[in-house]
């Protein structure tokens, strides 16, 4: 559930700091280039981003219908 997509985020986002040198500029770019999935429609991803060399602000919320 939700832990395991920050979990899977925070991966992905390592994942690409240590192919690419940066850590992805959006959640987007981790779902083009890396493959991430997940439902759009149970999760709202907040990700703040500080800086290239800086580990991203990642918040998953829950949708509750």
């Amino acid at each position: 559930g939700k832990q395991q997509l920050e979990n899977a985020l925070r991966r992905t986002a390592a994942a690409c700091y240590g192919a690419e040198g940066f850590y992805p500029p959006s959640v987007e770019y981790m779902v083009r280039h890396y493959g991430l999935q997940y439902d759009e429609t149970a999760y709202v991803i907040h990700y703040e981003v500080f800086a290239s060399n800086l580990m991203p602000g990642i918040t998953v919320v829950e949708v509750k219908p």
